[in-house]
């Protein structure tokens, strides 16, 4: 489990309102009793939702779909007005905003300004980048928008590792990414961004779990997660990625030598009781996995997110997952359960 930040985890409780107390009362109180009853019931509304900037990145990460160029929905850019819109709609019952679906967020211009409008209305607010923008200027706005969190993709810690997975990125341009957030904060004297460096552990950078921690010390980072890695084609794994230290792998070998997921995929699933994801055009999919927006379960260019929150749609689907779980595509590669921390 991560370790328990003091500063971060007070500034989370404190954008609790009463109203999203009580909110996020009835969504837990009800998946627990759908989980006893064997039926699903959805009171309330999400705690947490995922918004995708853009789907647009500057690095060609193989088992990503945007570093492949690989999505077969459409590609674009969130615009500020629709994002307000919604926000505008969700704020009095919504505790965490995570901006990162597909993409690189800093690729959108009016990203920062998102954040800021966000921040205003007083979500906890956090990012996922590969710090390939951070320079001083970007760095102190993002200090000043208010964000939260920033999770800093770094896996590896010698340019010939970092690049066998991150391939095109500049491990030197994310350190020093890294080091002008931490700078303008003590220079603004600010006690965010939570700074965190998730390390996606695979074969390839295994040996270099202790060299990461120690580099994150050095900068000032204040969290080092470590990551277990989707493998899409996990029985023949081309990239050579799965690791051989087992607890940092989302698959195990059965008595045939063959690959399987560890996850058992009982007929129940958290995500779709309190989060989902908003991809850049406005489709409403589960969850993160849905990386295609295959499952799409309404559209807020034609409704209100509210609307599509409570809909038929959603509500067969969380009907499906407790029924037979196991036979959704999404959910095969699942790694809910099997996530490792340092």
């Amino acid at each position: 489990m991560p370790k328990i930040n003091i500063n971060d985890t007070f500034n989370l409780i404190s954008k609790l309102s009463l109203k999203r107390t009580w909110n996020a009362g009835k969504v837990l109180s009800s998946y627990y009793l759908s989980r006893l009853l064997q039926k699903p019931i959805q009171w309330g509304y999400p705690v947490s939702v995922s918004f995708e900037p853009t789907t647009s990145c500057n690095l060609r990460c193989p088992e990503c779909p945007s570093g492949l160029r690989s999505f077969t929905r459409d590609t674009g850019m969130l615009k500020k007005d629709f994002f307000r819109q919604t926000i505008d709609d969700l704020h009095k019952e919504l505790l965490y905003l995570v901006f990162y679906f597909q993409g690189e967020p800093y690729l959108n211009p009016d990203f920062l300004e998102m954040v800021r409008y966000a921040s205003s209305k007083k979500i906890y607010t956090a990012t996922s980048t590969n710090a390939h923008y951070l320079d001083d200027q970007k760095a102190k706005k993002t200090v000043e928008s208010g964000l939260d969190r920033l999770i800093i993709s770094i896996d590896g810690t010698t340019q010939d590792v970092y690049q066998q997975y991150r391939i095109g990125g500049n491990l030197e341009r994310v350190l020093e990414g890294a080091k002008n957030i931490v700078k303008w904060k003590k220079q603004l004297k600010s006690k965010t961004p939570f700074v965190i460096f998730q390390f996606l552990v695979v074969k390839p950078n295994e040996h270099q779990i202790e060299d990461v921690k120690k580099i994150a010390k050095e900068i000032g980072v204040d969290d080092v997660w470590l990551k277990t890695a989707q493998v899409y084609d996990y029985q023949n794994d081309p990239n050579n990625l799965i690791p051989s230290i087992g607890k940092f792998s989302r698959y195990k070998k059965d008595s045939s030598g063959n690959y399987q997921v560890k996850n058992k995929l009982d007929n129940h699933c958290w995500k779709l009781w309190h989060a989902n994801v908003i991809t850049w055009d406005g489709l409403v999919v589960p969850c993160c996995f849905d990386k295609d927006a295959v499952h799409r379960l309404g559209n807020l260019k034609t409704q209100t997110f509210k609307e599509v929150w409570n809909n038929q749609e959603y509500r067969d689907f969380r009907k499906e997952i407790m029924k037979s779980r196991k036979n959704i595509d999404i959910c095969a590669n699942c790694s809910e359960g099997t996530k490792v921390w340092g």
